[in-house]
């Protein structure tokens, strides 16, 4: 079973300023991540150890200085277009903080619709309409109540869930 997205042997150095020495953030790192068997993953660690470094690392915002990060097998820097938009659609980050992603000027509606728009995900506006509703549904909200509002509008738990419900499409 090929991992979804897995970390082989990975470091991170980050060059030194004039005079300075590089910055080790990681080292050997290896880990993988099975979309078949969902589990849940803490990475833990005091401030500086590499945390951060790591998830852009898995996101693809970031090369390692040696190792690789894989999608499906793939090294993540060798993928083709069809690839990254495979990568793109299976692996998201779900933000600790969502408000800090929130953009006070688009609709509840707006942010749900890019990412049906993006991966096609929905074939008309009816389709797209019932997948954010089911979406909604699936983490404890009503469309009625969240649909045609804007973030600042809902209550902190309405606005962590609907930022949630984006990682209930349907992806078959």
């Amino acid at each position: 079973m090929v991992p979804l997205i897995e970390a082989v042997n990975v470091s991170k150095r980050f060059a030194g300023g004039l005079g300075r020495e590089s910055t080790l953030a990681l080292a050997g790192l290896s880990l993988a991540i099975h979309a078949e068997k969902p589990s849940i993953i803490a990475v833990v660690g005091e401030s500086g150890s590499g945390k951060t470094t790591l998830a852009r690392l898995l996101l693809g915002l970031a090369e390692p200085s040696g190792g690789e990060i894989r999608y499906r097998g793939n090294d993540l820097k060798r993928l083709d277009r069809d690839g990254r938009r495979a990568f793109r659609h299976d692996v998201q980050a779900v933000f600790q903080d969502p408000y800090g992603v929130y953009n006070p000027f688009y609709r509840v509606d707006h942010v749900l619709k890019t990412p049906l728009r993006r991966f096609r995900l929905a074939g008309s506006r009816a389709e797209a309409r019932q997948v954010i509703s089911e979406a909604l549904r699936a983490v404890g909200l009503q469309p009625e109540e969240v649909l045609g509002r804007f973030p600042h509008q809902l209550s902190g738990g309405q606005q962590c869930s609907w930022w949630h419900a984006r990682c209930c499409w349907n992806r078959s």
